[in-house]
């Protein structure tokens, strides 16, 4: 088969290599599945350049989240079970946590609904507990993990606005049905939400960015209002002010998604159904920008590296080479 690998960390484009390999041998608990489609996540190219807390011994495949087929042909979601990741047409996976892929989607879409969805599933619900009727800001939220809370922020009934950097993100975060749509690099964030909000500020922040977006938040937050610290795709990790936390009274939350496959599994067993349901009512549906086929992977996650990306790229080996849609 065929298989991205990485024999040295650095950037995707540099050290990612296309190799024919053996199919990976499943181990006790594991499955081996075809892979239909790949996306993208951030953790990926962080993986490749050595910079994530997860560090799989080299030379290994990236790729964290799938839509593949069993050998007795279903089609599931999986996280791969690293060193043999989901940039390959084969990978491994264990079975107790496989989940049925929605009808409602196709491969890719599928391919994408997992870890954004549930982080964002749990980030507004779980950890926040975001209500109807209030006012949810999202930072990057044209980029695959902005784009799933702000369908899921829309469906729970909440006003969204969405805070993005160049005016193509503009137009996607307003297509996302984002009701204000913010150009950090054209508009002053502070103000606008200020404006926005009548001067009370977003009941919830949700910031996978860290950094300058960061700061903008602790001035916009309401009363009672929620931060949730989903990331750092900034590069750049902030130091809370926790007496400003405490006389403006709000909470900041953080949330590490992967731990509640060891913590509590029923919650993302739970999770997924409330997706899968959402989705079969056309309340959420990834946004999927760019299908490449597989050797496309490294140049897509180092274009997702660079920031330049809009919603999800998702890699579909049945793609010929070159055939990008």
């Amino acid at each position: 088969m065929q298989a991205w690998q990485v024999h040295e960390n650095g950037e995707p484009s540099e050290v990612m290599r296309l190799q024919d390999t053996e199919r990976p041998t499943p181990g006790d608990g594991q499955v081996l599945l075809r892979v239909r489609a790949a996306n993208i996540n951030f953790p990926d190219a962080l993986m490749v350049r050595g910079h994530y807390q997860v560090q799989p011994p080299l030379p290994f495949t990236p790729g964290v989240e799938i839509c593949g087929e069993t050998e007795d042909g279903r089609r599931v979601i999986a996280n791969p079970a690293l060193p043999y990741g989901g940039f390959a047409e084969y990978a491994v996976a264990d079975a107790a946590a496989l989940l049925p892929a929605p009808e409602s989607l196709d491969d890719a879409e599928a391919a994408a609904l997992h870890i954004g969805y549930q982080t964002g599933w749990f980030g507004l619900h779980r950890r926040a507990r975001l209500e109807a009727g209030e006012t949810l800001l999202v930072h990057a939220a044209a980029g695959g993990v902005g784009s799933a809370a702000v369908q899921l922020g829309k469906a729970a009934g909440a006003t969204v606005i969405g805070v993005v950097g160049g005016a193509e993100k503009a137009a996607v975060a307003r297509e996302l049905g984002c009701d204000l749509v913010i150009d950090r690099r054209a508009e002053n964030v502070i103000g606008a939400v200020k404006e926005a909000t009548g001067g009370r500020g977003a009941d919830v922040i949700y910031d996978p960015v860290g950094g300058e977006a960061y700061t903008q938040s602790t001035k916009v937050v309401a009363f009672e209002g929620r931060i949730v610290v989903v990331g750092f795709a900034s590069g750049t990790i902030p130091s809370p002010a926790l007496n400003h936390a405490l006389v403006k009274n709000y909470s900041i939350l953080g949330l590490h998604w992967g731990l509640y496959n060891t913590k509590n599994p029923k919650l993302v067993q739970h999770c997924h159904e409330q997706l899968t349901e959402l989705a079969a009512r056309g309340a959420i549906r990834p946004l999927v920008s760019e299908r490449v086929p597989l050797d496309g992977a490294a140049a897509a996650v180092q274009r997702l590296a660079d920031g330049v990306t809009t919603g999800r790229i998702v890699v579909v080996p049945s793609l010929e080479n070159g055939a990008a849609v």
